[in-house]
This record gives structure tokens, C-alpha cells and sequence, in this order.
């Protein structure tokens, strides 16, 4: 009887514990649903994502559509084209070979490229693998666009980019660099004797089943093929047209989601290579000066909610794509996306928060703002490096301002918990008295957290913004290309201009000088360049901390 009635109790025990954790997976479920909904709406261009914990999909689904002319939803099943994604299977394919004792990271380019131009200067596969090289890319020269449509061979690609100047000394300087991972694929083939295409598939694709990859082709009938879309205003288009054998070992294959998974299953396995060698390639490196840097081989470091791993992104014409991997919660999040118009990145990384049960707060749920709670941190605070950050408050709301270049304010909200966050979530201000009574803050990012002491200071005066005639505004209109698929739009309204850079919207540019701008929503400037012939041929975009150029395009 005893026997009988703890069998009772056990069976019951184990039927609550299965209502606990489906209601529990359900909740999950419709977490996820909102945030990835909240961005992609069900009749326009849209995304796949898959989550796994433990190496098991625990989410799988697609919203969207695959093709917008045939009015086709979009699936798991569907394939995209994932962009810069492919730079972890070149790193590893490299690795690979470094395994087999055919290469070492260490080794200089010139050993297997023996014609190419290095100035001097020792350039090797490791500078390559982590964008150190200083070889300009060839995905930022003017001409890029104009072959987009020309199918080339891995030394033709060479040849285009070989002869340019080099941007900087080897290992002195990150710059996201394609060209790196074109004479990478090459290197390759060299070793192999084989094309990157047929050696991804051989030894990456068919080892681990994944059935649905393929070395991209734009000509031939690939099966679940999601069509690849822009956004121009309102509207949308089909993606202008790339052949694939130009960002080769760089950015051409496609895949899926569930194929990902497999992938990052293998990594996290070791199947392809050891331990050791995924270290290098998922802990970031330094420069020559000992300055550390997050990308490594393949692979940029990422923390989330303190939670830390790996992740990667890519964008290629019509596609955008990001995949993270938490190793400790071990836990995958991949989104693949069929227009290069969303930040998919923003999606993943709020998915990954939320099955993590650490999600990012929304100011969404902020309350409403106490002044009297306000008045007490207003004023400034001095972090390490002199760093000065201003807390004001203005028609009742409360802002952020850190002192420097292209400052601005931002707004902050206040949350129940006592915190202030800024717009994603992502950062947010602690505030709290010392024992005497003075204030002090703790100021958190997605990676890192700050301690600032209140001191007395005042704000930076606001910046003054001039007019400027509408004759010399309208020199300035046209597209300006930063990176291919990523064009800054200049407009002219009335008298004001405005610049609009893919998949964002429009902002509102103020004169500081005739040619130098500067924006109100973020903190940038923008200065545009004239030719020999005194025509606006190219733009500058200066933001944190850094100057890019883009070349005008139309």
C-alpha cells in the first residue's frame, strides 16, 4: 500500500514537473516571438532564427516573406546567402591546414603568393585572419561597384586590389578587411590544389552533413533559395545583382539555419580542429603595441548581459545575417535574413539575452520620471581616462551627455528597478550617494562596467549650426558608398539637408561649416570633399572615433 501510494506521488511529482517546464518553454516561445515581430512584419522581407541550448533547437521558426512578387512566406528550410559568416570557415579550413602541418599562422603571405607586392613589409596569414594587414580592401575601392556584375577568378580579384597603396603597417591598426580572407581562399588553393569551393564542401559541407550549403552561385537553381531584397524609402526592391565569385572566401556561401546549428555543434565538438587552435580564433588578438583587439580568426568576442562567447555578422547584397554563441549558458542563437535593411544583430543579441533569462530592458517598461529623484544626480561625473559624462535634466526629461567630439545628448529613462537606461537597453547609469553624502555612478555597457565620482562642472556649451545657401547644399546631394551595401544618401528639403544610410532612417544634417555637418541624433559629422575639378566627389563620416570614407556613386 506504502509502495503504492509513493508510485502516486512520484508519477504526480513528475506530471507537475512537465507542466512547469512547458509552461516554462512557452513562455519562452512567445518572448521570442514579440521581439523578433517587433521588426518583421509578416508581408515584407523577413528572417529565420534558430535557437539552441545545449546543441538542441529549442526555438525554429520564420517570419516574412521569401519572395514578395510570388507572395511565398519565408521557412526555416529556406537558404540565404550568409555573407561574412563565411570568414569562420575559411579561418577554420586555415587551421585546418595549420593542423596538418601544410601552413603556420606565423608564415608570410609571399611563401605561397610569391608575386605579391608587400612594400617591405611582413605581412602573414595571421594578419590576414584578424584584419591587421593593412592591404587595402578591395570592397571600399571606387571600383567595386562598378564590377559587381563581372564573375572573376581569385588571381583577377588579386590583381585588383594588389598594386594599392597599404593603408597601415601590418599589425598596427584592426580594419575590417575582405581582401585578407580573398588571399586567404587563394592561399587555399595553393596548398590544397584544389578550389575553395570544392575543399569547403569536401571537407567542411559533406562531413558534417550539411546538406543544404552551397559555394553561392547566382546562376544556378539552389533549392529553399530565399530572394534577396532592398529597402529605398517606403519600398522595397530586388537586390542589386553580385556575382558570387567576387566576395569568395570572403562572403559567398549560403546556408540555413538548421545547417548553422550543425556547424556550430562541430565547432563547439572540436570535429574540425583542436581546442588550442579555436582558441586563437574566438579570443580576440592584439596589435603590435600589446593593444587587445575582440576579433581573432572568424570570430569577434561578445558579452551579453555578462554572459560571454562569440559572434559574427555579415551583410551582402540583399542579406544580412548574425550568429552568437554563449559558451558558457551554451547557448546559439542564428538569425538569416533576406534584405540588407534590418539590424538582425539587434535581434539576436535581445533573443540570446531573453533564453539566457537575463533579458535587455526596453524603455518600453520604463516609469514615469521623478523629478525629485532627477534633481539629485544631475551634474557631472569623472570616470578613469578623464572621461567626463554630464547628467541634465530638460522639460522634465532626463539626459546624458559625455564630453568630446561629436557630443550629444541622450535621452535616459528610469526604470523600476532604480536604473537609468539609454534607447536599446543595452547601457544604463546606476546612480547612488557616498557615505558623505556625494554623488557617484556606476555606468554599464553590454561588456564593461565604469565607477564615476560627481564633480563640479559644467556642461559643454551647445553646438551653433550656420545656414547655408541652397546653391551650395544641392552640390552636395547624391549617394555615397561606405561599404558595399552600405550607401549614405544625401537629400535636399527646402533648405535643410538630410542623410539616410541603408536600412535607417533619415536624419537632419546641421552646418557647422559649408562643408562640415554635423547630426543632432547621434554623435557624428560629416565633411564633404572636393576633386582637382572643384566637384563634391566623396564624403567623410566621422563617429566614434573614427573617419570613413565614401565614395560618391551618383
Amino acid at each position: 500500500m506504502k509502495s503504492s501510494q509513493r508510485i502516486k506521488t512520484l508519477l504526480l511529482v513528475s506530471f507537475c514537473t512537465v507542466i512547469f517546464f512547458s509552461a516554462q518553454a512557452q513562455n519562452l516561445e512567445k518572448e521570442i516571438d514579440a521581439i523578433v515581430s517587433s521588426m518583421y512584419s509578416a508581408e515584407e522581407p523577413g528572417i529565420s532564427i534558430l535557437v539552441a541550448k545545449e546543441g538542441k533547437s529549442i526555438y525554429r521558426k520564420a517570419f516574412g516573406k521569401a519572395n514578395l512578387e510570388l507572395d511565398v512566406s519565408l521557412k526555416p528550410e529556406n537558404v540565404f546567402e550568409i555573407g561574412s559568416i563565411t570568414k569562420q570557415f575559411t579561418a577554420v579550413a586555415i587551421l585546418m591546414l595549420e593542423e596538418q602541418g601544410k601552413l603556420t599562422i606565423d608564415d608570410e603571405i609571399t611563401k605561397y603568393i610569391p608575386d605579391y607586392p608587400t612594400n617591405d613589409k611582413k605581412i602573414t596569414i595571421h594578419h590576414l585572419l584578424n584584419h591587421t594587414s593593412g592591404i587595402k580592401s578591395y570592397t571600399g575601392m571606387a571600383s567595386f561597384m562598378e564590377s559587381a556584375r563581372t564573375d572573376m577568378t581569385p588571381t583577377e580579384l588579386i590583381d585588383v586590389f594588389k598594386n594599392e597603396p597599404m593603408d597601415f603597417d601590418p599589425g598596427e591598426e584592426f580594419r575590417y578587411n575582405n581582401s585578407g580572407y580573398i588571399l586567404l581562399g587563394h592561399i587555399i588553393e595553393v596548398i590544397t590544389k584544389d578550389t575553395y569551393e570544392n575543399y569547403i564542401e569536401k571537407n567542411i559541407f559533406e562531413k558534417i552533413g550539411m546538406n543544404s550549403s552551397y559555394y553561392g552561385s547566382m546562376s544556378e537553381l539552389i533549392k529553399n533559395r530565399a530572394s534577396g531584397y532592398k529597402q529605398d524609402g517606403d519600398k522595397f526592391l530586388n537586390a542589386d545583382y553580385l556575382s558570387l565569385t567576387l566576395p569568395y572566401a570572403a562572403g559567398s556561401l549560403m546556408s540555413t539555419v538548421d545547417d548553422l546549428l550543425k556547424w556550430q555543434n562541430a565547432i563547439s565538438a572540436n570535429t574540425f580542429i583542436k581546442r588550442t587552435s579555436l582558441e586563437k580564433a574566438i579570443n580576440g588578438s592584439k596589435l603590435n603595441n600589446g593593444e587587445e583587439i575582440n576579433y581573432g580568426y572568424g570570430w569577434g568576442k561578445t558579452n551579453i548581459q555578462g554572459a560571454k562567447g562569440y559572434a559574427h555578422s555579415g551583410g551582402i547584397f540583399g542579406y544580412t545575417t548574425n550568429g552568437i554563441f554563449l559558451e558558457k549558458e551554451n547557448v546559439y542563437v542564428i538569425g538569416l535574413t533576406n534584405c540588407n535593411c534590418k539590424n538582425v544583430g539587434e535581434v539576436t543579441m535581445k533573443v540570446a539575452a531573453t533564453v539566457i533569462g537575463k533579458p535587455i530592458p526596453d524603455k518600453k517598461d520604463a516609469i514615469e520620471l521623478s523629478i525629485d529623484e532627477a534633481k539629485k544626480w544631475v551634474g557631472a561625473y569623472e570616470f578613469k581616462d578623464n572621461v567626463i559624462r554630464h547628467i541634465m535634466l530638460k522639460d522634465g526629461k532626463l539626459f546624458s551627455l559625455r564630453e568630446g567630439e561629436n557630443s550629444r545628448e541622450f535621452e535616459i529613462y528610469q526604470m523600476k528597478d532604480g536604473s537609468f537606461i539609454f534607447d536599446d537597453g543595452t547601457i544604463s547609469y546606476n546612480f547612488s550617494k557616498t557615505a558623505d553624502g556625494k554623488r557617484q555612478t556606476i555606468f554599464k555597457t553590454a561588456n564593461e562596467s565604469f565607477t564615476g565620482k560627481g564633480v563640479d562642472k559644467a556642461p559643454p556649451a551647445e553646438r551653433k549650426s550656420i545656414t547655408v545657401s541652397s546653391d551650395i547644399l544641392k552640390q552636395y546631394v547624391g549617394k555615397y558608398e561606405l561599404q558595399p551595401n552600405f550607401i549614405i544618401e544625401i537629400t535636399l528639403e527646402g533648405n535643410s539637408i538630410f542623410a539616410k544610410a541603408t536600412g535607417q532612417p533619415k536624419f537632419e544634417l546641421f552646418a557647422e561649416t559649408e562643408t562640415l555637418f554635423y547630426l543632432k541624433v547621434v554623435p557624428a559629422e560629416i565633411t564633404f570633399n572636393t576633386n582637382d575639378k572643384g566637384v563634391i566627389d566623396s564624403l567623410i563620416l566621422n563617429q566614434g572615433g573614427r573617419k570613413m570614407p565614401a565614395k560618391r556613386i551618383e
